[in-house]
């Protein structure tokens, strides 16, 4: 049923969370996990003279928090690897599993953290809203 699953991962407790339910799904149908991070940079110092250091840290964190969950997907016997995106989650999110052509979105949900998100959504409610692909959400 689910050959291709996109996990979208941010390394927080509420994401892994789902990990349980994202090898069970990948196990039951032998399906490739493609973990995703999206990092958004702050673009407040674009004009610093040490913004492009502080986007490469940015990079190094994120592929760092990517190349962990992959590792761990590969102990378990998960055919599994890793991307690394920056920009605004959910639009990113949406891009990836269209050019990965995934089956499954899975993502991990806190739930509002503001009067903002909770009039028009999280990342998670966005990337609900937006695709036609089905998606697991686990708060």
């Amino acid at each position: 049923m689910f050959k291709r699953i996109l996990f979208a991962y941010n390394g927080q407790p509420v994401a892994e969370k789902a990990i349980p339910y994202l090898e069970h799904l990948a196990r039951s149908d032998n399906a490739e996990i493609i973990v995703l991070h999206v990092y958004q940079p702050p673009d407040l110092y674009t004009a610093a003279s040490g913004y492009e250091k502080l986007l490469d840290s940015w990079e190094a964190l994120a592929q760092e928090v990517v190349a962990d969950i992959v590792s761990h997907l590969h102990e378990g016997g998960f055919n599994a690897r890793g991307r690394v995106e920056d920009g605004d989650p959910a639009p990113v999110i949406l891009d990836v599993a269209h050019d990965e052509d995934v089956s499954l979105i899975v993502l991990g949900a806190r739930g509002p953290s503001s009067v903002k998100e909770l009039l028009i959504g999280d990342v998670s409610t966005e990337v609900l809203r937006r695709t036609h692909r089905p998606v697991l959400i686990v708060p």
